[in-house]
């Protein structure tokens, strides 16, 4: 493909793309920059038909697997996401679960076999931002971390992206969103922040302003309607949704281009040069 502006998020499962990146995507694809999201897993440990979890005898792998995909092409619409890549691989679900030992699942699939895969695309797209999670997954879910792994090796094997980011949850903007919401009357009592849930504020990089986007990202959301009873954050206020999905945080890890340390763009330092 020609050389253009591209954004390639790498994600584990379909929902995943939506509360940490899908301002971004929104935001650059209505730009005009060409963005692909990379899809792990079909999603086959998420919930059936009226919240019946993975290991209930009722629970349909496969059903689950099609109605998530399903899910996710319309959460891309809303998104405006132009290039939807799914890899396919099978969800191993939360730590833990029976389903990390599967010998199929996402997270027994040797790196550089996913890796190599995901660098075919990269050189088919050739993006020079990629986006993923950190190396503890954001929350340790096993498909998470093996998307990072699977992106950081891409990365290194094919010098393809000119930056890499990972996705943050500042610390601070989570616990003063909790003190809003309490502030607001809302009932916060049983939801309390671990001490090292969130990223540090002093490592965060790059917060993007995805005001506009605040409705693409609620639209997005619902679409995953399957999971939506365990999404809290659909549940909330409509202003509280506004303030927690304004803005996306992000920590650099690889930047080959001239950038400032602090950015609003991940595109900082790139525009213009194409």
């Amino acid at each position: 493909m020609d050389r253009q502006l591209t954004v390639m998020a790498v994600h584990a499962h379909p929902d995943d793309e939506v509360i940490g990146t899908g301002g971004i995507l929104a935001r650059y694809a209505a730009e005009g920059i060409r963005t692909v999201l990379v899809t792990c897993t079909n999603g086959e440990q998420g919930d059936g038909p009226g919240g019946v979890k993975p290991g209930d005898p009722a629970h349909d792998d496969a059903a689950v697997a099609e109605r998530r995909l399903t899910e996710l092409r319309e959460s891309v619409a809303h998104l405006g996401i132009e290039h939807l890549e799914l890899l396919g691989y099978r969800d191993s679900g939360m730590d833990g679960w029976e389903g990390n030992a599967h010998p199929d699942s996402f997270w027994n699939v040797p790196v550089e076999s996913a890796a190599a895969r995901l660098a075919e695309l990269m050189e088919r797209y050739r993006p020079q931002v990629v986006v993923t999670y950190d190396e503890k997954g954001g929350y340790g879910h096993p498909d998470h971390i093996q998307a990072h792994r699977i992106a950081v090796a891409a990365t290194e094997s094919t010098g393809i992206p000119d930056k890499l980011y990972y996705t943050a949850v500042s610390r601070k903007g989570v616990q003063e969103m909790f003190d809003y919401m309490r502030a607001s009357g809302m009932e916060m009592d049983e939801l309390e922040l671990p001490e090292d849930f969130g990223t540090p504020d002093e490592l965060i990089t790059t917060v993007a302003d995805v005001s506009p986007y605040v409705e693409h990202k609620v639209k997005a959301l619902r679409a995953h309607a399957s999971q939506g009873d365990s999404i809290f954050l659909l549940q909330m206020p409509e202003e509280a949704q506004h303030r927690v999905f304004s803005t996306e945080a992000f920590v650099r890890k690889v930047c080959k281009v001239p950038a400032p340390d602090h950015e609003d763009d991940l595109f900082a330092g790139l525009r213009g040069q194409l």
